[in-house]
């Protein structure tokens, strides 16, 4: 087995705090690095906290990893402003990118939204359409990108709209299916999970883009489970013929004129 590290960005987040759980949790890694902009609730000995001003966000901050797994993400009203909004949504995690880049760590996995696109006439799909486009750019070895749709969990702040959303697509999830599966809500503790199955076990292509339906449905794969032999089977002399005596119990005989005199 491969013994990883990883490098969490905006840890302290509703996707970002499940998954730092996770890493820790988990045999395939031994090091975890959190990047926030405080201090977390979870404490693991796997685990290290760098407390950054992403503002002054530097190469020294990150150590190499393999992963650098990117769950930075604010709303217009939390910011205050669309351009606060722009800098944490995209500003902030295309530092995180150049800085990765130069430590050549070959793995970006970064959270983008549902229906990102460049050119979209939503204001929010083509802030997240700009960011996945600039990524790409960057030439990772490997960039996976996450669009989830609408985010569900304990959130630490309360947020009116989503909590509203939230609501709705609960009752609403059951009846979306076919096509329209792609729309359901996701949970948050659910993207987490795909993350990891993805850094792990994801499809090794340059840049691949994992839609809330895929998400929704990743899981770890089972390990195969050593067979296990009975004492009774490992030590069954039934097995023995009985017709064949074993080796030590034949006879030796000695051609003694054959020695010499």
């Amino acid at each position: 087995m491969e013994f990883r590290s990883a490098i969490v960005v905006g840890a302290t987040g509703l996707v970002g705090s499940h998954l730092i759980e996770l890493l820790c949790e988990s045999d395939e890694y031994v090091s975890v690095t959190a990047i926030a902009r405080r201090n977390v609730d979870y404490k693991h000995p796997k685990l290290v906290v760098k407390i950054v001003d992403f503002d002054h966000l530097a190469e020294s901050h990150l150590e190499f990893a393999h992963e650098v797994f990117c769950c930075l993400g604010t709303t217009i009203k939390k910011a205050g402003s669309k351009d606060e909004f722009e800098k944490v949504d995209v500003e902030y995690p295309l530092r995180v990118a150049a800085l990765a880049k130069n430590r050549r760590i070959p793995h970006f996995i970064v959270i983008s939204a549902m229906g990102a696109n460049e050119k979209s006439f939503a204001y929010y799909n083509r802030v997240k359409g700009k960011l996945e486009k600039e990524l790409t750019e960057l030439d990772f070895d490997q960039l996976s990108i996450i669009r989830p749709s609408l985010l569900v969990g304990n959130r630490k702040e309360f947020r009116l709209g989503e909590k509203t959303g939230e609501a709705v697509l609960k009752m609403v999830n059951p009846m979306m299916i076919g096509g329209m599966k792609k729309f359901r809500s996701i949970e948050a503790s659910q993207v987490a999970l795909a993350m990891k199955v993805i850094a792990l076990h994801g499809k090794q292509e340059k840049v691949v883009i994992y839609e809330s339906g895929e998400l929704a449905t990743m899981r770890m794969p089972l390990q195969e489970e050593e067979q296990i032999i009975s004492r009774e089977e490992l030590f069954n002399w039934n097995k023995v013929k009985q017709d064949e005596p074993a080796p030590l119990d034949k006879e030796i005989h000695f051609d003694r004129s054959k020695r010499k005199e």
